[in-house]
């Protein structure tokens, strides 16, 4: 578990950090009658998510590697 920490958090940061940012710039510029697709945002943070989660593993293994 201590090995994937970095990859959890990375994820969870990404996810969280997309949707408040959707949040705070994008929807107050959406007129309130107009739809969006939900399922895509939720998607486009998923998928951001799993980007953060890929770039902490190559933090981790570079901080590894130069043992830190």
């Amino acid at each position: 578990m201590k090995k994937n920490i970095v990859k959890i958090i990375g994820f969870a940061l990404g996810l969280v950090g997309f949707l408040l940012a959707f949040k705070v710039f994008v929807l107050p510029t959406i007129p309130p009658n107009d739809e969006i697709a939900p399922g895509m945002v939720l998607i486009a943070a998923i998928l951001n998510g799993f980007l953060f989660a890929f770039i902490g593993s190559l933090i981790q293994k570079y901080l590894r590697h130069k043992n830190v």
